[in-house]
């Protein structure tokens, strides 16, 4: 049985990707920071299928020694899956110093030095990296500066990794478009909502399934490394 640990493992897209990676044979780590109550629950839920086949991790990646010591326990890997971050805007004029460290942390130096420290147990199985990235590395998302800026960040980590672990590894990433309301889309109206699907080809917003096969994809794709599949409806063809 492979195992992939995954980051932010326990709600919303994270638990989809745990969820289908579990049902293709997957033994899953299922990483949480607050959502300790969720990611017992998903694992309860998985192991009442396959006995032992969920355990939990929880950890502050952005504090590194927290990162070291639930790297330490790791003994085996064939998929990292680095997919916590941090979303919310950060108008230029209203982010601060505070602001840069919570995102660019959460969303860039974590996977970065979480990547680092497994890569070693990673090469052993001849393993990989999937890191989630966004369509807004590219084309930024107005108000967003600092998000936008760890994206953009992770894209270019992922084909520098990519470089760096070949053979041994394979790194590759899957860029989101509007799979799922944030979790404050309560502010936003129909009106805007429709705006933004309207952007969209296929006329539809996403779901987190389509993230997650997405994963399952590049996770057994043994000669694909170093590329980002934008999984975004046609979205990016209209920006």
């Amino acid at each position: 049985m492979k195992t992939a640990l995954i980051t932010g493992g326990a709600q919303r897209i994270g638990a989809q990707i745990t969820k289908t990676l579990h049902t293709h044979g997957y033994h899953v780590i299922i990483h949480y920071r607050h959502s300790g109550k969720e990611a017992q629950a998903l694992a309860d839920e998985l192991n009442q299928i396959c006995a032992n086949s969920a355990t939990l991790a929880q950890a502050e990646l952005t504090n590194t020694q927290a990162l070291k010591t639930l790297t330490s326990t790791i003994k085996t890997l064939d998929v990292l899956i680095n997919n916590a971050s941090v979303f919310y805007p950060t108008p230029l004029q209203d982010a601060d110093e505070n602001d840069w460290n919570k995102i660019i942390n959460s969303n860039l130096m974590a996977p970065f030095f979480l990547s680092q420290s497994l890569a070693t147990t990673l090469a052993k199985n001849h393993g990989c990296i999937i890191n989630i990235v966004d369509i807004h590395a590219q084309r930024p998302l107005k108000n967003h500066a600092i998000y936008n800026i760890s994206k953009a960040g992770i894209e270019m980590m992922t084909k520098t990794l990519a470089k760096e672990l070949a053979p041994d590894i394979r790194v590759c990433g899957v860029a989101p478009g509007s799979i799922l309301w944030p979790e404050n889309a309560a502010e936003l109206n129909i009106e805007q909502k429709n705006k933004m699907l309207s952007k969209i080809p296929l006329n539809k917003q996403g779901n987190p399934a389509d993230i997650a096969n997405a994963v399952l994809f590049l996770a057994n794709s043994p000669y694909i490394t170093g590329q980002i599949i934008s999984v975004d409806g046609g979205r990016t063809l209209n920006q």
